[in-house]
């Protein structure tokens, strides 16, 4: 089975892209963050602190999550609720972070994240894939792009939905949420170093999109 797993930075355009490459290849994708973000989704449902490592701990059991396919399209079921668009908030994404540094977690998940490579070709994203979850992938990418270039897609995507913030703060919440992600002690964000860094802050979606199919071609 093929592998390929992309890491980077929050607003890097890991799941905009890896969805995209995954329906055109015909693997599987896979998006981690949406796994931590349906944590930390719980974890603020029941006013726990995500930061409280033991209070996140003592949720786990009460958890089950299944990831599936919904008109081509990733669609994650907490308890068999689809929260797919619950989780896409600021508040949860911090929550996911949060939850992300805590080692039970990410040992709660990260069986289940290897058994779905297994049995068919995948494409799964995160921040510690091909450092911690799949350090045998087929195919390693580090995607990244500078603060400033993420938080301008973000901001404009706020803009598109008529979401009322300031790009200072879109660009503030993007340097917490890397700070956080390459702080933590359990699984830090960082470039495998068999992986390739592919960095888009020239780059537009397509040509993005272009880059990654070459890097995988001369790697498969």
């Amino acid at each position: 089975m093929i592998s390929v797993a992309i890491d980077g930075p929050a607003g890097a355009g890991k799941s905009t892209l890896a969805r995209r490459l995954a329906a055109e290849m015909g693997y599987i994708y896979v998006d981690t963050g949406a796994m931590y973000r349906a944590i930390g989704l719980y974890a603020l449902r029941a006013g726990k602190d995500p930061k409280d490592n033991e209070a996140v701990n003592a949720l786990l059991p009460e958890i089950s999550l299944r990831l599936d396919s919904v008109d081509g399209e990733q669609h994650i079921y907490l308890n068999g609720e689809d929260v797919s668009r619950l989780i896409r908030t600021d508040e949860v994404g911090m929550a996911a972070s949060a939850v992300g540094a805590n080692p039970a977690v990410r040992a709660f998940l990260l069986d289940q994240q290897r058994d779905m490579t297994r049995t068919q070709n995948v494409l799964m994203d995160g921040r510690d894939i091909g450092t911690v979850v799949l350090p045998d992938a087929t195919v390693k990418i580090f995607l990244t792009a500078t603060p400033e270039a993420r938080a301008t897609r973000r901001w404009k995507e706020y803009q598109e939905k008529g979401v009322d913030i300031s790009f200072e703060k879109v660009l503030e919440d993007v340097k917490q949420r890397d700070y956080q992600d390459t702080h933590r002690e359990a699984a830090p964000l960082k470039q495998a170093d068999d992986a390739v860094l592919l960095d888009t802050s020239e780059l537009n979606f397509e040509q993005s999109l272009d880059a990654m199919k070459q890097i995988i071609a001369s790697k498969v």
